[in-house]
């Protein structure tokens, strides 16, 4: 009697047990982008009401739309790695405001966690 997980050398393994595991990656990615951008546009005004200079303001507003635009590109291998440098740019952005640095940190933390699910589900 033959147990049913073994895999035969020509099957292959099947390591999430989801229908489609590349789109359900690319949606936990897109929609982690599009909630980023959408908490960059609401970081705007407290980041004006912190002493935010316009070079902040402005890098806030560019940094929602490129993280708007990657939601939807996220089927292209180089788009990781591009929303991962989203990630470090915010981060580096203290040097304009801490605020924006905040957001960096904390979405930088969120961001490794997609890519250990990516790693995880796709191997």
């Amino acid at each position: 009697m033959t147990n049913s997980t073994e895999t035969t050398p020509d099957e292959p393994q099947i390591i999430s047990g989801l229908r489609n595991p590349e789109r359900a990656v690319r949606g936990l990615a897109a929609g982690t982008l599009v909630l980023e951008g959408i908490t960059l546009l609401l970081a705007i005004q407290p980041v004006r009401m912190l002493g935010g200079s316009t070079a902040a303001v402005v890098t806030v507003a560019v940094t929602a739309v490129v993280a708007f635009l990657l939601s939807g590109m996220m089927g292209r291998r180089w788009a990781w790695h591009v929303a991962s440098a989203l990630q470090v740019v915010l981060v580096g952005a203290i040097a304009l405001n801490w605020a924006i640095a905040t957001v960096g940190v904390i979405f930088g933390l969120v961001w490794i966690y997609v890519l250990r699910v990516r790693k995880r589900i796709l191997g």
